[in-house]
C-alpha cells in the first residue's frame, strides 16, 4: 500500500497529470515497492521511437532513462570515447552504459525541483539530443535492428514534436551546435 506523501514528495498521480498536460501517454506503467515507472515512446525530427522510462522514487527523484541505442557491438573503446565526449559537451544530462552494454541517456530530477516544466524540459532535452546525435548513432541503431529512418510524416503532429516545439527556446543551446564526430 503506498504511503502518504511527505513534505517535498511527489506522487505518481502528479507525474501522470503532468504527462497528460504535456500531451504524453505512457505505453506501460509499473509499480513496485513504492517506486513507479512509466514507459513513453517519442518521435523527434530525426530520431524515431525513442523509448524513455520515467522512474519515480517519491521522496528522492524522477529519473528519465532514455534507451538511446541497442547494446554496442562495435569497437567499444571508440563508442565509449564518443559517449564521454558528449557528456563533456552537455549540461544536466548524461550518457552511460547499462548492464547489457546498451547506451542510455539519463536525466535525474531531484524531487525538490520537480514540476511539470522540469519533466517536460528533461524529456524534450533527451529527444533533442537523440535528434542531434542521430547521424552519429545510426550504426548502433542499425546493428541492433532499431529504426533508423526519420519518423513518419504523421509523427510531426505527435507528442514528441509537441515537446520540442513547447521547449524550443530552452533547447536553443543544442540548435546551433554541430554534432561532434
Amino acid at each position: 500500500m503506498p504511503h502518504p506523501p511527505r513534505t517535498g514528495e511527489r506522487t505518481p498521480a502528479e507525474i501522470e497529470a503532468w504527462l497528460t498536460e504535456l500531451g504524453l501517454e505512457a505505453v506501460e506503467r509499473a509499480d513496485r515497492d513504492g517506486i513507479t515507472s512509466w514507459d513513453l515512446v517519442l518521435d523527434g525530427h530525426r530520431r524515431a521511437r525513442l523509448r524513455v522510462t520515467l522512474i519515480l522514487d517519491p521522496a528522492l527523484a524522477l529519473i528519465c532513462w532514455a534507451h538511446f541505442a541497442p547494446p554496442i557491438n562495435d569497437s567499444f573503446r571508440k563508442s565509449y570515447r564518443k559517449l564521454l565526449r558528449w557528456n563533456d559537451e552537455l549540461p544536466f544530462i548524461k550518457f552511460s552504459i547499462s548492464e547489457d552494454e546498451r547506451p542510455v541517456l539519463v536525466a535525474e530530477l531531484p524531487v525538490a525541483h520537480l514540476d511539470r516544466h522540469a519533466v517536460g524540459l528533461a524529456l524534450a532535452r533527451q529527444l533533442a539530443l537523440a535528434d542531434r546525435f542521430h547521424a552519429e548513432s545510426v550504426e548502433w541503431l542499425k546493428a541492433g535492428g532499431w529504426a533508423t529512418a526519420a519518423p513518419a510524416a504523421s509523427a510531426a503532429d505527435g507528442a514528441g514534436h509537441g515537446l520540442l516545439a513547447r521547449y524550443a527556446a530552452d533547447l536553443a543551446e543544442f540548435a546551433d551546435q554541430a554534432p561532434s564526430a
